[in-house]
């Protein structure tokens, strides 16, 4: 059966459109590693100031940019962003976006060892049902999905939905953020980061084809924004959260959003059979009740370890803090 599977999808794309899978692959070790050092960046400045539960101040995210663990995980998610852009230039999105599952599972690692926490069993489960939720996911859109071209009235819709989406969340966050826990920011980043996914492609292609319009310096003024967002939303989830919690919402969250896009905008799965729709929407919603099921039971979850207990370990007295 897996033999099959490998077989269709070789036949659905061009070996010059698996280059993009090891690239996707190395982004996403650069991805675990660069949110670990963040994540004990920002609780390192977390115990050193007032609760964040409001979300991070400007004070705090300037005490941000002097702790060097801080601006290394930056510098290491930049080479993930790097590596992700480079990928989604040699493959279709379906293929690489969904790749990232391999960070939490690296990340689920490195804080476990670092941290000196160890994953309970209910959160060993729920990591195995987003990484297999996802895995499921992209066979299913490896097979039947095509990577069609955007057109500029699907990149509008796009943009309008993004819009709406960006006003809401900013709307919450004003009047509703004294309510939030970590599972709120990890959704919005995964959201968030799923439209930069998918506009992030469209800007490569029509730069790439040098097509110069107002709809592109729109498509990347919005994907700037919903960036923007996306990292603030990801400092307050480590504030609030372990990082491979921050992780799976990310990698499991941004390419089902990304890919749903293309479903259901760009009409990439136009041929697919009613089963495969159904296996669509089965394995999706796999993987994003792992990442409930992660922000319920996991050890450092929900404020269960204190900030002081996140800053224990071998990180805590290396030079990088």
């Amino acid at each position: 059966m897996a033999t099959e599977l490998m077989d269709a999808i070789a036949l659905a794309y061009q070996p010059s459109q698996l280059l993009g899978i090891p690239v996707a692959l190395v982004g996403a070790c650069f991805l675990s590693i660069g949110a670990q050092l963040q994540h004990h960046g920002v609780a390192k400045v977390e115990s050193q100031t007032q609760n964040a539960s409001d979300g991070l101040n400007m004070k705090q995210l300037g005490l941000l940019l002097a702790r060097p663990s801080w601006v290394v995980g930056t510098l290491l998610l930049g080479l993930a962003i790097v590596f992700q852009l480079v990928s989604l230039k040699l493959s279709p999105i379906i293929l690489v976006q969904p790749l990232g599952v391999v960070g939490l599972v690296i990340t689920s690692i490195l804080n476990a060892r670092l941290s000196g926490v160890k994953l309970n069993r209910p959160s060993i489960i729920a990591i195995c049902l987003c990484v297999g939720g996802v895995g499921a996911f992209v066979v299913i859109a490896a097979v039947f999905a095509q990577d069609l071209p955007v057109t500029n009235r699907s990149l509008i819709i796009i943009l309008l939905v993004l819009a709406v989406v960006l006003v809401l969340f900013v709307l919450a966050f004003l009047f509703l953020r004294h309510r939030f826990k970590a599972i709120f920011y990890i959704v919005g980043a995964g959201i968030l980061y799923g439209f930069v996914a998918t506009l992030a492609k469209v800007a490569i292609d029509r730069i790439s084809h040098r097509e110069w319009d107002w709809l592109l310096v729109l498509c990347i003024v919005a994907l700037l924004a919903a960036a923007v967002l996306g990292a603030y939303f990801v400092q307050n989830a480590y504030s609030s959260g372990p990082p491979d919690l921050v992780i799976a919402g990310l990698t499991v969250i941004d390419p089902l959003v990304a890919v749903t896009i293309g479903i259901v905008v760009l009409d990439e799965a136009a041929g697919a059979p009613w089963w495969a729709m159904v296996g669509f929407a089965l394995t999706g919603a796999v993987a994003i009740w792992g990442v409930f099921q992660l922000s319920r039971h996991h050890p450092q979850a929900n404020g269960e370890t204190p900030v002081s207990e996140r800053l224990t370990g071998p990180l805590e007295e290396s030079s990088l803090d």
